[in-house]
Parts: structure tokens; sequence; C-alpha cells
């Protein structure tokens, strides 16, 4: 990528060199014999912008050219910067070999093991598309099951006792699973047999399942027309199937910076972006999941497969023309990029909010995750929000919070980290008509983009004195997001940040007077609004007839005694 860098950055750093423009930039580049354009980024001039004084990023090429040309190009133009294009990565968390710690084996020499596993439901029904990952001593090896749910994988240097694992993820509606140390066979089929979402779910898709992650973010204590209705939110990632049932009807417009079709971005052939956007805006339909926002406006960026930070750049360009109000990014990349921090800027300066994952490597935050002019989201899971026998449940790390929340092996972790919210073990649309329950800081950040919407249609703030589409008004929707969050001890802040965000906290001077689902929920609302809880009560899974949970109750007494409201009794 070669951008024109701007006059007031030359002169703050010294370069007396002749002006030159995006325009004349692109004429070089195209006559040039050792260059090869492959497309030019338009950067509009925004009025609003010139009137605030703020410098945007110009117009970008797209290139082929070597690395040693680049950087000559570079000292003859000291006024353009060049930068690789990088490929962008999903941050959801795909099967992967598990590191072990094995005892010592001597294997023959030239050993060579194959093993046939045989994928079907609790019902005996095979599972065609289950990738089945086989985790032997010296490397993994993976396979694909056909329509007869079998699937062969063949491991070189392997015996059936050096095999350390096998994990099985399904395409979706259904369970994945992981077995250790397994006794495999070479000669015959290995029965591997993966529970339905239904036999944990009953019902379900038929029944509407409420996700683990919105009830820990309390968006069930929410009166029912708090649903985003004003809010403009876009997701910049695969694109979303507009003809799933859960988001039929719920993405208003979009465009393809992938394949450059005119609706390409109703197609998501990677299943990424339809995930990710059902648990912003599912639909609610009384069947299947239901999203955060339901009735907030949603468009859809799509730039994977193959998307690059050139089309990162131009859907942040799209986002800000459309002054969009929320952004989700499940995306990332190891290498820093000054172009795409510039646009970031950018955007925030038009009042663009930008959500981001931390990332899925285990180490440290991705970009865009570690710029400070957006809002990274970490990962946690819950015990108890998958089977035994899961992979989810693989990525379980010490210690655990006695409520069972735990930050997963995957996630990314730093001072960036701004908040973590749920993102193991999550349920969501995927295609066509299907349900999966995926991991990844991927699946973290909609939660979050999901809560900021809210916040953004509801929060009296952003209709009075953040109305105004500028930097200001990011930073006071991320202040309220990172203030409403309920700290966790997880044993590094750097894995949860402020902690996980909770959205009746979040919206509690929205909530003033708003009649509330029960007693407790009036009760809540009311000492949040006095200032008297500094925590919202937890939910649990085992309702009493009235709606309020016995361990709210508890933890509402607990806090009243704490605050020294009440005696002890």
């Amino acid at each position: 990528m070669a951008a024109v860098l701007p006059q007031p950055y030359l002169e703050a750093k010294g370069l007396s060199v002749s002006s030159l423009n995006s325009d004349t930039l692109h004429d070089l580049l195209e006559r040039d014999s050792q260059v090869e354009v492959r497309k030019r980024v338009e950067a509009p001039v925004r009025m609003s912008a010139l009137a605030a004084g703020n410098v945007s990023l110009g117009s970008l090429t797209v290139a082929d050219m070597t690395r040693e040309y680049a950087e000559a190009l570079s000292r003859q133009l000291p006024q353009v910067y060049i930068e690789r294009d990088r490929l962008l990565t999903y941050t959801d968390v795909s099967l992967m070999p598990r590191r072990e710690t094995r005892r010592q084996l001597i294997l023959p020499a030239g050993a060579e093991s194959s093993f046939t596993f045989l994928v079907v439901d609790t019902d005996g029904t095979p599972m065609p598309n289950a990738t089945v990952l086989v985790n032997g001593y010296l490397w993994p090896a993976q396979g694909l099951t056909g329509p007869d749910g079998r699937a062969t994988v063949t491991l070189n240097g392997e015996t059936p006792e050096s095999i350390a694992s096998v994990q099985v993820k399904p395409v979706g509606g259904h369970w994945s699973r992981i077995l250790d140390r397994p006794a495999l066979k070479e000669d015959g089929d290995n029965l591997v047999v993966l529970k339905k979402l239904s036999d944990t779910l009953p019902g379900f898709p038929d029944k509407q399942a409420f996700g683990w992650g919105q009830q820990a973010m309390q968006l069930h204590r929410l009166p029912p027309n708090f649903r985003g209705a004003g809010a403009k939110i876009a997701i910049i990632d695969s694109g979303v199937d507009v003809g799933h049932p859960d988001l039929a009807g719920r993405v208003s417009t979009g465009i393809d910076l992938s394949d450059r079709k005119e609706t390409g971005w109703t197609v998501d052939t990677v299943h990424h972006g339809s995930h990710c956007a059902g648990i912003i805006t599912g639909a609610d339909t009384g069947r299947g999941v239901v999203g955060f926002a339901v009735e907030a406006e949603v468009h859809v960026c799509k730039i994977f497969p193959g998307g690059r930070l050139s089309d990162l750049i131009e859907a942040l360009d799209y986002c800000i023309d459309k002054e969009i109000d929320v952004i989700n990014l499940s995306l990332g990349t190891k290498e820093f990029s000054p172009l795409v921090a510039a646009k970031f800027e950018e955007a925030r300066s038009a009042g663009v909010a930008c959500i981001v994952a931390a990332g899925n490597d285990s180490g440290p935050v991705n970009f865009p995750g570690n710029m400070p002019t957006v809002l990274a989201v970490a990962a946690i899971g819950k015990t108890d929000a998958f089977p035994a026998g899961s992979t989810h449940a693989d990525q379980i790390r010490p210690p655990q919070a006695l409520d069972g929340y735990f930050s997963p092996a995957f996630t990314c972790f730093g001072p960036e980290v701004d908040v973590c919210a749920p993102g193991v073990a999550i349920l969501s649309a995927i295609p066509s008509n299907e349900y999966a329950a995926w991991d990844g800081t991927s699946m973290a950040a909609p939660h979050v983009s999901g809560l900021a919407a809210l916040i953004v249609a509801h929060h009296g703030d952003f209709q009075g004195e953040y109305a105004d589409r500028d930097a200001r008004r990011v930073d006071r929707l991320f202040d309220i997001i990172k203030s409403s969050c309920t700290p966790l001890q997880l044993g590094d802040p750097n894995r949860t940040g402020a902690g996980l965000p909770d959205a009746i906290r979040a919206l509690a001077p929205a909530l003033t007077g708003v009649a509330a689902h029960s007693p407790l929920d009036q009760l809540t609302q009311e000492m949040l609004a006095a200032g008297l809880l500094t925590t919202t009560p937890p939910i649990s899974f085992q309702q009493t007839p009235g709606g309020t949970s016995m361990a709210a109750l508890t933890r509402l007494y607990e806090e009243m005694v704490a605050a020294g409201l009440i005696g002890q009794y």
C-alpha cells in the first residue's frame, strides 16, 4: 500500500519536499515498469473533518513490487509511505494441535498408521463434513468426513499408542468432542458420537435459547423495549447469510469488498460473519437464538475470505460515510499498520466506535486491538456452559472463579485488554439455517458490540451532551462500558481488563422509572440509580416460578448487608 504523507506530518518531521498528491502518485506507479497496480482505495474528502481541523488519510494505491524496490521508492520519494498489504485473520478458534507433555516413546523407524473414524450423532445418523484432528507424538493430521460420516487419517511416525488426542468439530447442530489418549484401532471404524445441541438444550432450535453470555451480561434483565432501535452497527467480516431464519430482515445493507459483487455481502461461505451477526442482532422470533440489539440498523462489510489491510481501510471508510455508531471487528494480525491506525483514528474522530477482538494465539493482543483508539475484548468461559468431553472443556485453565468463570487458554492478553466477554461455547447462527457453538475472542467482541449499540440507542448521553459525532462520543461510550464492568479475579488482570460488562449497570440512567421484569429488578434499578449498589445480582439457570433466582436474591441481600443498609440475620 502506498500513500502520500499529509503535509502537517512532513512539516513536523522537518522535511522540505515538493508537493505530491494521491492522483500523481497513482499515475507514477501506473507508469512504472517495476510496479503492477492492483487497485486504488479512494478516500472521500469529508467536509466535517476539514471543519474540525482533522487530517484524514488520503487515497491509497495497492500494487505489487519487490521489497527492495519499495525501499528504493521510499528513499526517492520521502513524502510517500509504503507498507505491506498484509492478510488479516479471523479470531475464532478452529481445531488446533495440542501441546502435550508426553513420556518419551521409542517409535519404530518409518512407522505409519491409518485410522478410520465413523462420526455419528446420538441417533446414529452419520455426520458429513466434520473435521477430525488427530494429535500424534510427532505431528498432527486431519481429515474431513464424507457423506457416510467416515474419515481416514494417516500419520507418519506414529503408532496407536502414540496418539495423544482426537478432536472432532462438526459443521453445526452438534457439540464438538475431544478424546484424550484414545484406544484407537487400525482395522475397522473408530466410533465417535457427537451430542446434538438439543441434547443439552431441549427443544432447540424450535425453542429459542438465550445465550449464557447474554445472561452473564444481564441482557435478560433489560425491559423488552430496550432493543437498539436507532443505533447503527456494522460487522466487518465474511458477509452474512440473510436467508437464515435468525438473520432474515435483520441486515439492511452492505458492501462486498471480497468478490466485488453487488449482493456478495449476503453470502457467507466462511460462516464467521453470520455467527457474529447472530450474537449481535439475531431475531427475537421465539426460536433459534436472539441477539443483543434486535432492532438496530445493521450493515455488513464483507472482506473475507482473503481480507487484507487495504480492504479493512476501505470498509472503515464505508462506515465513516454511513455514520455507523459501532463497528464489530472480530479480526486481526500480528503486525502493526500505520496506515490502518491512521484510518482508525479518523473513524474515532468521526464518532465511530470500533470494538475489536483481542486475538486467539495465547500471546500479546493482536493489531488493531492493541491500539488506544479501539476497545479490545478478551474472552472468558463458564464451566457449566458446555458438556463434558467437548473441545470447549479443553480451553479451561486455572484459576476458576467460584461461579465457574475462567480465562480460556486461547485468549490473547496484555495491558491493552479493556474488557472481557463470553467467548467459549457461544451458540449462534451459521449458514444454511444451522447453529453452532464456537470459541474465540471473535465471539466475545460481538457481545460487547451488541451492548454498545444498546447504550447508543437508549442512554440519554447520546441524545444529549454526546450526540455530536466526534471522538468525545466514542470515549464516553467506552467509559460507560468499562465502568459497568464486574471485575473478575482470574489470576491476571491483563486477561480480563476492567472485567465483564453489565447491561443493567451500563443503562442504569435510562432505566429510572422504567417498568421492571420483577420486584428484584425494580429494587436493583432503584439502588443502582441511587449509587447504593456496586454490582448487580448474578443470574442462575434455575429460576423460581416468579422469575427471580434465589442466587440473585442472595447476592442482593449480601450487597445490602455489606453496604450497611440492613442488618445481618
